[in-house]
């Protein structure tokens, strides 16, 4: 079990990441990493204005991660982090997520179990992709980008990718070559959305977004949904699937664990 938090918006990405990840953490403490796209302001200090996908990661709790990000700079408003509970591959800053495409243009972060990821694996392998972690979640990310090889349609190769996919997964994706999106997808693996006021999150569970919104929408099992700032869809397949936030009920002092070490204790 693995804690998701994602965030496009206005605000500052990192600081709401943290704190997500810290309301999270009881689903895993083994690492934690972010990965975040520059904001505007910063690509244009770049050649030819380009965006850049900043990750940092630590082996630990979310606050070994928060040391590193102190020391860091990291600048944007749309990013996707996790904290991580050891299941393929042991707690490392290699293992340890986002993973990255070999390029280094795609972000994933990834709840769940890939049963076929030593095929995919295999023959990703032979087509030339290095791996460099013991995950199966690392397979993910580099079987989009090899269907990123037939169509420069992020949306369609996540899609394509996802029927490959073998067990049961919660994921969150950046791009650098659209970074105005997140793509999610459940399968088995709760995952929700957190409609707020221009701005919009994603999360394993309800915990992290009772701060922002209390506007949700529960993904079902099979379905995928792209984020941006001005909106989301949600598809099943092809099919948009017409869904409508609901209204949380919780508290925010339910939602948090107020000093105890999980919220069974709490209870």
């Amino acid at each position: 079990m693995c804690g998701i938090i994602g965030y496009i918006g206005k605000r500052e990405a990192k600081d709401l990441l943290v704190e997500g990840l810290k309301r999270l953490e009881y689903r895993g403490y083994d690492s934690a990493g972010m990965a975040i796209v520059e904001n505007k302001e910063s690509r244009s200090k770049n050649k030819g204005g380009k965006s850049i996908l900043k990750i940092v990661k630590a082996v630990g709790k979310v606050a070994n991660l928060e040391k590193k990000l102190e020391q860091a700079t990291v600048v944007g408003s749309v990013g996707i982090a996790h904290t991580r509970w050891a299941t393929h591959g042991k707690p490392s800053e290699k293992n340890a997520h986002p993973h990255t495409s070999q390029a280094g243009d795609i972000a994933l972060v990834h709840n769940g179990i890939i049963e076929n990821y030593q095929l995919l694996k295999t023959e990703l392998v032979k087509k030339g992709y290095r791996f460099r972690s013991e995950t199966d979640s690392e397979v993910i990310v580099h079987l989009i980008s090899e269907k990123l090889k037939k169509s420069q349609d992020l949306e369609g190769a996540f899609r394509e990718a996802l029927k490959m996919l073998r067990g049961t997964y919660g994921i969150a994706l950046l791009s650098k070559q659209d970074p105005e999106k997140i793509l999610v997808a459940r399968m088995g693996s709760p995952l929700v959305i957190g409609v707020g006021k221009d701005e919009f999150f994603v999360a394993s569970d309800v915990a992290p977004l009772i701060a922002h919104t209390r506007k949700v929408i529960y993904l079902d099992d099979g379905e995928y949904g792209v984020l941006t700032r001005d909106g989301y869809t949600i598809r099943s397949g092809k099919n948009v699937s017409k869904k409508e936030p609901v209204e949380v009920e919780w508290s925010e002092t339910e939602a948090k664990r107020d000093g105890y070490p999980h919220f069974m204790l709490k209870e």
